[in-house]
């Protein structure tokens, strides 16, 4: 099970090769949180990396959080600079896989050599995103995700440079909680990871298909899914219901589902699905999972879930 799990998060990377300036004077620490909204929270940002033009890389910047106390957070926050594909907060407990306030120097995944499995807590895939947790649980309590103090985590950012000049990219996360003695329910992140695809090349409608077990008593209130260029729709089912569809690779969006109802998985499964026309620069090769989004696929759903203090994935069908 350790070892899919780490599978899955690697792969998420979605990176590719490339350097990362060395440190010195461009080593900033992480943000102190100097512009969160009025209460608990604090805003981390990570330091700039430069990316060549057509340079494909993933990072992780390593952190901290600022916070002396137990929050609750109800609100995540993130601003990406031109050039960021997408951006994963992990968090490892009182582990550090890195120094503080430095970016790897080589492509990352979402796994480090004697860490524990790491904690996906939040991701995007816009320049700009704002992720509010639901306010009532149908029983009149908000959602939360916890964040001990001074908890060690990392940012996994790919970065994609499509100009013809050299671009500094950063992520930037703000974090805001619920005020001290709010009482709320915890919610953890949901995640499944195809790594069995395979496209024949010049395939038109290729479907690739997995279906895993939801947590028994739970209740969903946002869905997405995550794919590369070749993908023409994707979707997530609970049996014949479409809970989430999308024919916008880049950038699909998410189902949320509100109180009291939120969305429960009748089946007990949830089936996610990829459609691609391998029609494009990859035509003349069959694409098959990997980390590139310029030459590889990827196929998954993500989500989150309640009550849970505990991120799930699934690798193909299986849950861990």
């Amino acid at each position: 099970m350790r070892s899919a799990l780490a599978l899955v998060l690697v792969l998420a990377a979605c990176g590719g090769g490339g350097t990362t300036p060395p440190g010195g004077d461009d080593v900033q620490p992480p943000g102190d949180g100097s512009d969160v909204p009025p209460g608990n929270g604090f805003t981390i940002t990570s330091i700039d990396v430069a990316i060549a033009p057509g340079q494909e890389i993933t990072r992780c910047f390593f952190f901290r959080t600022p916070n002396t106390e137990m929050l609750a957070i109800k609100r995540w926050s993130s601003e990406m600079t031109p050039g960021s594909h997408h951006m994963i907060m992990f968090l490892t407990g009182n582990t550090d896989v890195g120094t503080p306030g430095t970016v790897s120097d080589n492509d990352c995944g979402g796994t480090f050599a004697g860490s524990s499995a790491p904690v996906w807590t939040y991701a995007a895939q816009t320049p700009t995103a704002d992720m509010l947790l639901p306010t009532d649980d149908g029983a009149g309590k908000p959602l939360a995700q916890e964040i001990p103090p001074n908890t060690a985590g990392y940012f996994q950012m790919h970065y994609l440079n499509a100009t013809d000049a050299t671009i500094m990219a950063h992520v930037k996360l703000t974090a805001e909680a619920h005020e001290p003695g709010t009482s709320y329910t915890q919610t953890a992140a949901y995640v499944t990871f195809n790594g069995q695809i395979s496209i024949a090349p010049g395939a038109i409608g290729d479907v690739e298909t997995m279906t895993c077990n939801t947590p028994a008593n739970t209740k969903f209130w946002l869905m997405s899914t995550h794919a590369h260029k070749q993908a023409v729709h994707t979707e997530v089912r609970d049996g014949a219901n479409v809970v989430f569809q999308s024919d916008d690779w880049e950038h699909p969006g998410a189902a949320e589902f509100t109180s009291p109802t939120f969305y429960t998985f009748a089946s007990g499964k949830l089936t996610y699905s990829c459609t691609y026309d391998n029609t494009g620069d990859n035509k003349t090769r069959t694409v098959t999972t990997g980390n590139s989004a310029a030459t590889d696929e990827m196929c998954m759903a993500s989500g989150y879930y309640f009550p849970s203090n505990t991120p799930k994935f699934c690798f193909n069908n299986i849950v861990f």
